[in-house]
């Protein structure tokens, strides 16, 4: 069930990547501000993380084109240094300022079928699980209609393959930029809100996700949405089996096991780079 939350953070940053070129080391405190968006929603005014999700996908799509226009925007086309350590200050600072405001404190979202289970024959689904998997593959699904079938996404598409080409053709990069990091953070923070029902939220959570998803997206290939959404799988079900079979503090052993294969031996990932269909 955990592949689907991961395939919401993996193809938000495979989807900056592939548009602007830029790896993005805040992509995971921007789970970590969808949770504590989704977290004082439901403290103050009582909303289910299920509507709050309504609401923090587009003020963090906002949040994200600022930040683009404002930072990101200075690095692109500059050595990989100057993106890498951008993005690393912009993760401090964030997770820095939730620690000033909120405290460090683990904070939970309770929710009426927080323990509430499904049973389909032998197999038993936790309830927010479930509904983080199906919510997660459902966006992702949409990310990918949006980008197939759409003018704006061909248009995000043609700016990842060829921008000059797209600038000739009436497209303004720019704006495609600001775009592709809205979107790609508001996934990120949506699957914050998703994950709110059953994982602690606390400002250094997202260092957690961020690692996934950086192998997630390396396994599918840099820049592959599809790749993306298949590596989020095959994480998932590596890291379950791993803690089913050896033990829960070693979950995520098989996980690098993996990671460490496909550098080694196809280090372009399982479908490829560069491709957002």
């Amino acid at each position: 069930m955990m592949g689907g939350v991961y395939a919401l953070i993996a193809v938000g940053l495979t989807l900056i990547f592939g548009v602007m070129n830029v790896v993005n080391f805040a992509h995971g405190e921007f789970v970590m501000l969808g949770m504590v968006l989704t977290y004082l929603l439901h403290h103050y005014l009582g909303w289910d993380p299920g509507v709050s999700i309504l609401f923090v996908i587009p003020i963090m799509l906002g949040v994200g084109a600022l930040i683009q226009k404002t930072l990101i925007s200075r690095v692109i086309g500059k050595p990989d240094e100057a993106q890498i350590l951008l993005t690393l200050a912009l993760s401090v600072l964030l997770a820095n300022a939730v620690l000033l405001f909120m405290g460090p404190d683990y904070l939970t979202v309770k929710t009426p079928y927080k323990l509430s289970v499904v049973a389909l024959g032998p197999i038993v689904f936790l309830v927010p699980r479930l509904i983080a998997f199906i919510v997660g593959l459902t966006f992702s699904w949409v990310l990918w209609l949006f980008l197939n079938r759409t003018n704006l996404g061909k248009g995000l598409r043609a700016v990842a393959e060829k921008p000059e080409v797209a600038t000739l053709m009436g497209i303004n990069p720019k704006r495609m930029h600001w775009l592709a990091f809205g979107i790609g953070i508001s996934l990120a923070a949506g699957a914050g809100s998703v994950l709110t029902p059953f994982f602690y939220t606390f400002p250094s959570v997202g260092g957690m996700f961020v690692l996934i998803a950086f192998v997630v997206v390396v396994l599918g290939g840099m820049g592959n949405i599809p790749g993306a959404i298949l590596g989020a799988l095959v994480i998932g079900i590596t890291e379950s089996l791993t803690a089913q079979f050896l033990a829960l503090d070693l979950a995520m052993l098989g996980v690098f096991i993996i990671f460490v294969l496909v550098l080694v031996f196809k280090p372009s990932g399982i479908l490829g780079k560069g491709k957002l269909y």
